[in-house]
């Protein structure tokens, strides 16, 4: 007989699910323009909506001039790059149908987002904790 004991702090549940999940996503815009200052506030409630929408658990969000960081907690279920697909694609068409001229200036071909991103991801326990609990013989 298998056992298995979840050792988590401050996991969250769902149906068949005990998980803590947080990742930290950084992406640009095309062509490294810098005119967050601009639609701030815009990007702010677009992302906040997706978030909520999601029910992803937004754990920090800084809006820089050139480059988005955007730490958040999600289920199991949802995929690093779904996620970040998310992000970009909705928030992209947010900004060409608040900002129409601006965007069409500076990105003349379509699109808004480098295709590239960054993603890490954090929990409560380090990895060596993980290793030692795996290690020990009296967990099974």
């Amino acid at each position: 007989m298998l056992l298995l004991r979840v050792v988590c702090i401050e996991a969250t549940r769902s149906n068949h699910t005990v998980y803590n999940i947080n990742y930290h996503f950084v992406w640009c815009p095309r062509y490294r323009h810098s005119f967050f200052d601009y639609v701030a506030e815009t990007l702010e409630s677009e992302f906040h909506a997706i978030i909520e929408r999601n029910d992803y658990e937004l754990r920090s969000l800084h809006i820089s001039p050139d480059h988005v960081h955007v730490f958040l907690g999600a289920h199991a279920k949802h995929s690093p790059s779904e996620i970040v697909s998310r992000l970009k694609s909705v928030t992209a068409r947010r900004l060409w149908s608040e900002y129409p001229e601006m965007m069409r200036s500076l990105y003349w071909g379509g699109g808004c987002w480098e295709r590239s991103f960054y993603v890490g991801t954090a929990g409560e326990v380090s990895r060596e904790t993980i290793e030692q609990y795996i290690n020990r013989s009296e967990h099974v």
